[in-house]
């Protein structure tokens, strides 16, 4: 995909970001603005939004809890026309099903699937009849690790398949769904503390290309899932192979 398509495809179109600050997101927003978007993200931390926002020359930014829908239709409530919306907030929950605080576990559907449905029904007839949306999903709905992973791999799975149902649903806008291996980016720091860069050096060991992916090879992924006007109801699997090991 070239440079010029990106531009043909994203130039002027309204693009807004929820879990835009960093990482996959803010790489992201930062190649959709490149291409011509005008970008609006949006993240928990009011004050790391507002000065990304101002870093990058984004259009504007937003701030919102997504596992509270009454903040999320606040932060959306002046936002205008939205061609593109990109849905990749989320944090790594884990735990284990028979133990692990009930709280702590329902997180990994309220920041996808109910975050998803809260944010398109604040936004409503706002959304572009022939814009698109863009979920994230992850290489443990088709691997479960066995981790304490359970429930975050079923979110992930559940995000596929909504994608695919909304991408009926709701056409002719257009529903993909992104689902990264393992990507180099702050959450895993968030989510391992201490244990991230033995957590990293073992998967590379395992993983086929011996490295994590970049945010910048996902980020790519996501502008491409905008542009491309005939990737519909599909899941792009970015994950350097992991699903084979």
């Amino acid at each position: 995909m070239t440079a010029d398509f990106l531009s043909r495809q994203l130039a002027g179109s309204h693009v807004l970001i929820v879990g835009g600050t960093s990482g996959i997101g803010l790489s992201a927003a930062i190649q959709a603005k490149a291409a011509g978007a005008e970008v609006i993200i949006l993240g928990l931390d009011k004050s790391r939004a507002e000065q990304i926002a101002a870093e990058h020359g984004f259009a504007g930014w937003r701030s919102a809890d997504v596992t509270r829908p009454e903040t999320i239709e606040k932060a959306l409530a002046d936002v205008g026309h939205v061609d593109h919306l990109v849905l990749l907030a989320g944090s790594f929950v884990v735990g284990r099903v028979l133990d692990a605080d009930l709280a702590q576990l329902h997180r990994a559907f309220d920041e996808r699937i109910w975050a998803a449905i809260h944010t398109l029904r604040a936004l409503g007839d706002r959304l572009a009849t022939d814009g698109s949306i863009t979920f994230i999903s992850g290489a443990l709905g088709d691997r479960p690790n066995g981790y304490g992973t359970a429930v975050l791999a079923a979110a992930s799975s559940a995000m596929e398949s909504l994608g695919r149902g909304l991408a009926l649903e709701l056409a002719p806008r257009r529903v993909n769904t992104l689902s990264p291996g393992p990507i180099d980016t702050p959450l895993l720091g968030k989510a391992l503390g201490d244990r991230r860069n033995a957590y990293v050096e073992g998967l590379k060991t395992t993983l086929p290309l011996h490295r994590l992916g970049t945010a910048e090879e996902a980020g790519v992924a996501v502008v491409f899932l905008m542009a491309n006007g005939w990737m519909n109801g599909a899941t792009l699997n970015i994950d350097g192979g992991s699903r084979l090991v």
